[in-house]
């Protein structure tokens, strides 16, 4: 048997014994508010205290109906709200597994709301300063001399490209991920690219117009020289800068004063 077999043991074995349900997950039935969400929360906090892991399978529903006292329609519903978190997967044979909990995987139905949600500018750019800013500071800080001159090779490379709009989308694309993986943080990192790709229909228009491709590249420039000296502060200006330059050129490409 294994320790998580052990674990929903006891579970089942406190279910059958306390006489009411704690609000933790030491097991005993579920309160009828929230099945649902209380079964997500009790599956979650295994996963945060180490009793669940990465690779790990649940046992059948079934199992877990008896160990949590509920029906099966809430457990599914729970079960099935987790996979949409990226926390769970199902497998061949109905059973589910814990995930590889990726920050890349977490992060994914966060990317699939800001692609559906109403397109603001200014908000959008406002939480790119928030998470962008921050990933080029510890750039700075903290990157490697490897990705430090490949993220300047990259700046200057754009140079080339002044008049070619897909080969410059191409750099820049590789230009930031380059800095976010500078960083040296997962979760931050996931974060920024989901908002990377947010109206990127808009800004692949704006890149078209005459000068705004020169402009970014002298731009990526100020910014990989920054990164390169260690110097986060004058980096992280150089880059606000930077953003304020898409910021601008994306709202007259639709057509915003």
């Amino acid at each position: 048997m294994t320790k998580f077999d052990d674990d929903f043991a006891l579970l089942v074995n406190a279910s059958k014994s306390a006489p009411a349900a704690p609000k933790d997950f030491g097991g005993g039935a579920l309160e009828r508010q929230s099945i649902s969400e209380q079964v997500a929360n009790r599956i979650m906090a295994m996963i945060k205290s180490g009793n669940l892991k990465s690779g790990d399978r649940l046992p059948t529903e079934a199992q877990m109906g008896i160990a949590f006292a509920i029906s099966r329609p809430p457990l599914r519903e729970a079960l099935k709200a987790l996979v949409l978190m990226g926390v769970l997967e199902s497998r061949q044979g109905g059973r589910y597994t814990v995930t590889d909990l990726s920050p890349s995987r977490l992060i994914a139905p966060f990317n699939v709301m800001l692609s559906v949600a109403d397109y603001d500018v200014d908000e959008h750019f406002e939480a790119r300063a928030v998470v962008d800013l921050e990933l080029v500071r510890l750039c700075a800080e903290r990157a490697t001399p490897e990705v430090r001159n490949r993220i300047l090779r990259l700046a200057r490379d754009g140079r080339a490209f002044h008049h070619d709009p897909v080969a410059f989308r191409l750099m820049d694309i590789e230009f930031h991920q380059s800095i976010n993986k500078g960083a040296r943080n997962g979760l931050l990192s996931a974060l920024a690219q989901g908002l990377y790709d947010v109206a990127l229909d808009v800004r692949r228009e704006a890149s078209t117009v005459p000068g705004v491709i020169e402009k970014s590249v002298e731009q990526h420039c100020a910014v990989a020289d920054a990164i390169m000296a260690g110097n986060s502060a004058a980096a992280v200006e150089a880059y606000r800068i930077h953003l304020e330059h898409v910021r601008d050129t994306t709202k007259q490409s639709m057509g915003h004063k």
